[in-house]
């Protein structure tokens, strides 16, 4: 018996094997083309980013050099200053010290000259009244050629007496100061010490007379100073 063979419909063509295999192929290779092409743009996206990132940190990075650097600049002449503002005080505190030695090598010198005279006069108290006169005459600013003056004017007035007394007047001492405790504004021994009397007396002759010399000439022509 024969096979029969079935009507195929018209309205439908048979398909050909090789569009059916083609078909799958065609799918697969478009597939790998748009992976690739996605890939592709992905990478460029990515690279881009990371470009630009770069590009933004640059900057931030250059902000960064730039506050260091600034700091630095700040920080620099803070150091100069303060560099010369110790500088500064230093030389300032060197020149005070330099100040503050000199005034107590002055003070220690004025010292030294008042102990220094007071010894002196201590040392002189007992030696002959008229060496005393010419010793002294030098520190009014009279010279030696004044003292023949003034041995002229004490002789007059006391002989040189450190206790000589006037009991008409109340002149005392080797000046015949009158009264005789005026001579307390050279010291407190005024009345026994011809060293103190003595100081006070050419005191006296300075500031009156302006010298011994001129002392005499008015007790030459008045017979007192």
């Amino acid at each position: 018996m024969t096979k029969q063979v079935k009507p195929a419909p018209k309205h439908r063509a048979p398909v050909e094997r090789s569009a059916l295999v083609a078909a799958p192929r065609k799918a697969l290779r478009n597939t790998v083309i748009l992976s690739s092409v996605a890939v592709a743009v992905t990478g460029a996206t990515v690279s881009t980013g990371v470009l630009g990132q770069g590009s933004a940190i640059s900057p931030v990075g250059s902000v960064d050099a730039a506050a260091s650097n600034a700091r630095a600049d700040d920080a620099s002449p803070a150091s100069s200053l303060q560099v010369d503002d110790l500088a500064e005080r230093d030389t300032s505190v060197s020149r005070s010290s330099r100040r503050q030695a000199l005034n107590s090598v002055k003070k220690a010198s004025v010292v030294q000259t008042k102990v220094s005279a007071m010894s002196r006069t201590e040392d002189m108290s007992d030696e002959d009244p008229r060496s005393i006169g010419q010793a002294l005459l030098a520190e009014f600013g009279f010279s030696q050629d004044q003292f023949g003056c003034l041995d002229s004017l004490w002789t007059r007035e006391s002989n040189w007496t450190w206790n000589a007394d006037n009991p008409t007047s109340s002149a005392y001492g080797i000046p015949q100061a009158l009264p005789g405790s005026k001579m307390s504004s050279a010291g407190a021994d005024w009345a026994t010490n011809p060293v103190t009397q003595i100081r006070w007396g050419l005191g006296y002759i300075q500031d009156r007379y302006g010298s011994p010399c001129g002392a005499w000439a008015h007790s030459e022509s008045h017979n007192w100073y």
